[in-house]
């Protein structure tokens, strides 16, 4: 008889796609960026949907969008996220910024670059992929959506769901 690991994936989204990052168990088995031009929700929900087939899990965990400075097209994908995770019967668990914040605060990380430093203590498997520090005149780098998902999900996995 084998044990079930659970498999967990986290996504984070943001202007330009979204991050995400694969568990099972409690060990990162994929992660990668989604590039979305164009009809934004419409592409992400077509690319998530081939990653939820390839990948099949149990729970998805987000970052709550009711952030300040959240678009509302990134509301209106949360709702649409949830209700596809829903028709597959696959758990959604959501966590504010703050309570990321929290989990990692213990460590001295509050900024997403911080937080990313942080995760990759804790996954060094993902070192390789941490972006530089960005310059005050440069774009949040795509990838640090990898790590925005990591953190999701290793809130998930250490607070357990709410």
């Amino acid at each position: 008889m084998t044990w079930h690991k659970p498999r967990l994936f986290a996504l984070h989204c943001s202007a330009k796609g979204f991050g995400f990052i694969v568990f099972e168990g409690e060990a990162a088995y994929d992660w990668g960026t989604v590039t979305a031009r164009g009809d934004k929700n419409a592409i992400t929900l077509r690319k998530l949907v081939r990653l939820l087939d390839r990948f099949s899990p149990e729970a998805l965990v987000l970052e709550e969008p009711s952030g300040v400075g959240r678009a509302d097209r990134i509301v209106e994908l949360h709702a649409a996220i949830e209700t596809l995770c829903r028709s597959r019967n696959i758990g959604v668990y959501q966590y504010a910024l703050s309570e990321i914040q929290r989990r990692f605060s213990r460590v001295g990380a509050r900024t997403r670059q911080e937080i990313a430093e942080a995760v990759v203590r804790e996954l060094d498997v993902l070192s390789p992929r941490l972006p530089n520090p960005r310059k005050p005149w440069q774009s949040e780098p795509r990838r640090l959506a990898i790590f925005s998902a990591a953190a999701i999900a290793l809130t998930y996995l250490s607070v357990g769901r709410t």
